[in-house]
């Protein structure tokens, strides 16, 4: 594992976060704060339809849009029951939240006999809202601590995947069931490996103290009402990326450095040595190079040292990239030059899911490969790279066309989707009509005005660059249009801050 670094940027209403490995941007996370986060909350929400035909419900948690409840998220209260009864709090290998409910799904009943309109239900946020969806819910709930999470309706031991080593899983698993209570399942997080048993008590008694909390709160308010709110993104961020190969955490807030050192303190032993209050005028991210890579992130074409590079086109559906030898020929055979350009590729692919945050189907189009042993290499060290992404993914092996199908565990949105807005020139197409193609639908709109009006005396409002080409390359069709209808047109410039639409090249008014 490489020295890593988490730099902190902070200006009271917008909080950035980078991940740097070995001094490259791994990881960009931001948060503003009239659009904080809701990943973690957990609400009290009343079920406001319940949809049999798609297995599903909207609840109201009370934010601008219903939340989404799939039927595979909802908890069986019978199957609850029959697990405690059972008392079986031997560790499960692998156990995480979403294995426990496809555990559970496997006989789960249909929605509409566990769910009814009206019914109040506890649910916890699972994924940000996503464009026009709402968030999506789960009754699966959990509350993380730095080294264990707890499952209040579950009575599991569960040991992070990323613990390898079959004795210190039985260890921790031993550790675990000796001091945590009979009725509360529990989640050993990667961060635990090496930590005293002290640390995971201490751990232990705040989570269940928070649980009881979010349960009194249950009693006494009303739906829909907020009953637990994870922290926000600086401390959340810290307490789920930090491990012993960060090399420091530098921070250019004061009052977030005191708050950080207060939280690390409390939390993680010997981690407080580590923050750095950053104090030069410099802007901390400029100083660091972040701003150039989160630039680079937000464009559509990346390139590779070779001289080949990636096409990465964003859609609501998926995401895909396409890979070009671009000037890189190479020196060696086409095989040579075509697989070396790939497995460049792959090491970029992984980097840019990570810092972009990219999630949901992801189609990546390789050059393709003619011997099968190349589509394996590449497959094999795309499976390498994505160890280092703690995101969920599943990856398809490599066709014979040379493409990759996969997916990768989306709970918020990326950060074109949070830095960027649909542009009000093509509404969000990428791509703005021609000179050439504005300037024939404006001609044919000055022939419409005038044959349906019968008005013989225009205004035109239009753009600089299409006043040219109009008098320019079209000047005679211009002509022969104003001749045939016997016009007078009074031509006047427009800009976007003219009372014209922002998609609009041109204007005809009647005068």
């Amino acid at each position: 594992m490489t020295d890593r670094q988490l730099i902190i940027n902070s200006n009271g209403s917008e909080t950035r976060i980078a991940l740097l490995e070995k001094d490259r941007v791994a990881e960009i996370f931001i948060e503003r704060r009239d659009e904080r986060g809701i990943v973690g909350n957990i609400y009290l929400g009343t079920v406001m339809r319940v949809l049999p035909g798609m297995q599903a419900a909207f609840v109201d948690i009370g934010t601008e849009r219903t939340a989404f409840l799939y039927g595979g998220d909802v908890l069986d209260p019978e199957m609850v029951t029959e697990q405690r009864l059972d008392g079986n709090t031997s560790g499960i290998e692998d156990l995480n939240p979403d294995e426990l409910r496809e555990r559970s799904n496997r006989q789960r009943k249909p929605i509409e006999k566990l769910l009814r309109e009206g019914q109040q239900v506890l649910v916890q946020v699972a994924k940000e809202p996503l464009g026009t969806k709402g968030a999506r819910v789960t009754m699966f709930l959990s509350v993380p601590g730095r080294f264990l999470v707890i499952m209040p309706d579950f009575t599991h031991i569960g040991i992070s995947r990323r613990i390898e080593d079959p004795e210190l899983r039985q260890s921790l698993t031993e550790l675990v069931k000796a001091f945590k209570p009979d009725d509360i399942g529990v989640i050993v997080r990667t961060a635990a490996a090496n930590i005293d048993t002290a640390h995971l008590e201490k751990d232990l008694k705040f989570l269940l103290k928070t649980w009881r909390q979010i349960d009194s709160k249950k009693r006494r308010q009303e739906a829909p009402s907020l009953l637990y709110q994870d922290l926000d993104i600086a401390l959340k961020t810290t307490r789920d990326l930090y491990a012993d190969d960060i090399e420091k955490i530098v921070v250019d807030d004061h009052s977030l450095h005191e708050e950080l050192k207060k939280f690390l303190t409390a939390t993680i032993p010997g981690a407080a040595k580590r923050l750095e209050l950053y104090t030069d005028d410099k802007p901390i991210f400029d100083v660091y190079g972040i701003e150039l890579d989160i630039s680079r992130a937000l464009s559509s074409k990346i390139d590779l040292p070779s001289g080949g590079y990636l096409v990465i086109d964003q859609t609501e559906a998926l995401t895909s990239f396409d890979i070009n030898t671009g000037k890189y020929v190479g020196k060696g055979n086409a095989h040579e030059t075509i697989l070396k350009t790939n497995l460049e590729a792959v090491k970029k692919i992984v980097s840019q899911l990570r810092i972009r945050n990219i999630g949901g189907i992801i189609v990546i189009d390789f050059i393709d490969m003619e011997r099968p042993e190349d589509r394996e290499t590449v497959y094999n060290a795309l499976q390498e790279e994505l160890k280092s992404d703690k995101a969920r993914t599943n990856v398809l092996r490599i066709s014979e066309l040379g493409l990759v199908q996969m997916t990768r565990k989306r709970t918020a949105e990326s950060l074109e989707r949070r830095l960027m807005t649909p542009c009000g020139h093509c509404q969000g197409r990428g791509r703005v009509r021609s000179i050439t193609t504005e300037t024939f639908d404006l001609i044919r709109e000055i022939r419409r005005c005038a044959v349906m009006t019968g008005q013989k005396s225009l205004t035109v409002k239009l753009r600089d660059d299409i006043h040219d080409h109009l008098l320019g390359h079209e000047g005679e069709l211009l002509q022969q249009v104003i001749e045939k209808l016997d016009l007078k047109i009074d031509f006047k410039p427009a800009s976007l801050k003219t009372e014209m639409l922002h998609e609009a090249a041109f204007e005809v008014i009647l005068n």
